[in-house]
């Protein structure tokens, strides 16, 4: 059994909302919800009995929810009986039943069609652990290699957990729900998108590799979005006065994942891989901060056509950060702050992130702090 941790995202008190619960798979949401609603009326869909029953008639969740005289239901993965959505949303509006919605998969949900409870569902999402959520365990090379989700980033070896993580994932979420018409090539397409995690995206060269359409490549990056495994990250093209790139990088939402698929080997500071890894984790830390405080702020990146790019701006200019695996900084490591600055000098914060010992800030402004500072002062709210 892996430790437990307390989790930074907090849920609504018991009968003052109806919400959903989103994350990956194993990023603890189960776990969460029966530690902040013990009593709560519990539906599980993962149970083949239950699925059967709710898929052959959903009807019955009104006379189940009566007879247990409860106010308050949780259904796990709802995703899998979509239809159960038009009976929440008929107990809730008629008998002011509350219910948190719990799943992995927005993407049958969120189609066409399906009962999204007139907008009165309040969504929460879940990410793997966080660095402030780990305290004293927090181990940064654990980290980069383990990635994120509580069982895998506990374990002493997580590489079977993680080829167990991904098997599941392309039985049930892809093949069982009908997501791809050729399995296969789903399967080679993660391996192969896994190689430039962090990278602008190229539709046709991946398609090439794949030997599959560009359009097909471009449904599978939505389903990656869909199913929770990854997000798009666009870039920052406000008044530009040099040509910027215009299309999104993508990042996994688990680096372990990507290590899995990339076959990446163990991995160690000082190397690329290390640090094209530390820069997803750095996203995802940012990720779950922007979520669990709810600061709602949106993130882009910025690069100059001939290269120079900064891996996160904040909102419109509100901050700029840099990721750096070093412990070395040199002028280098600044250049793509000092070009951002010379394009948009209106940026209120430039950080460069990097694994110093001692902060400082140079002669123009740039704030260069070790991992552990960033982490620290990112959950005090200290950059936006």
């Amino acid at each position: 059994m892996f430790k437990k941790y307390t989790r930074n995202l907090i849920l609504p008190s018991v009968g003052t909302q109806t919400f959903f619960l989103w994350g990956p798979r194993q990023a603890g949401k189960s776990s969460l919800l029966h530690k902040s609603y013990p009593e709560a009326f519990w539906i599980d869909l993962l149970k083949s009995e239950e699925f059967r029953r709710y898929m052959e008639k959903p009807e019955v969740l009104r006379d189940e929810v009566r007879h247990a005289g409860t106010s308050f239901v949780v259904i796990d993965e709802i995703q899998k009986v979509p239809a159960l959505l038009n009976e929440v949303h008929w107990l809730y509006e008629n008998k002011g039943i509350h219910f948190a919605l719990c799943g992995s998969s927005a993407r049958k949900v969120t189609a066409q069609g399906v009962n999204l409870l007139g907008g009165r569902g309040i969504r929460y999402d879940m990410y793997g652990l966080s660095a402030s959520e780990l305290g004293d365990d927090f181990d940064l090379i654990r980290m980069m290699n383990n990635g994120y989700l509580p069982p895998h980033y506990t374990s002493h070896k997580p590489e079977r957990l993680l080829n167990s993580y991904i098997s599941t994932y392309l039985k049930e979420e892809i093949a069982a729900e009908g997501l791809v018409r050729k399995l296969p090539a789903y399967s080679d397409f993660l391996s192969i998108a896994s190689l430039s995690d962090g990278g602008v995206i190229n539709y046709s060269t991946i398609a090439r590799e794949t030997g599959v359409s560009s359009e097909t490549i471009r449904g599978y990056f939505e389903i990656l979005t869909d199913t929770l495994l990854g997000r798009f990250l666009p870039s920052y093209r406000r008044r530009p006065k040099r040509r910027t790139v215009k299309a999104p990088k993508f990042y996994f939402a688990d680096v372990g994942v990507v290590n899995h698929l990339a076959r990446r080997g163990r991995l160690e500071p000082g190397s690329e891989l290390f640090g094209r890894a530390f820069e997803n984790w750095i996203f995802h830390e940012l990720c779950a901060y922007n979520s669990y405080r709810e600061r709602f702020a949106d993130f882009f990146y910025w690069q100059l056509s001939g290269g120079t790019e900064v891996d996160f701006i904040v909102n419109h200019i509100d901050c700029a950060i840099e990721c750096k695996s070093s412990g070395r900084i040199t002028s280098s490591h600044l250049k793509g702050l000092r070009e951002l600055s010379l394009e948009h000098p209106e940026v209120k914060k430039k950080l460069l992130v990097c694994m110093i010992e001692r902060d400082y800030t140079t002669e123009d402004g740039i704030m260069v702090i070790g991992y552990r500072s960033f982490i620290n002062s990112l959950w005090k709210g200290e950059f936006f």
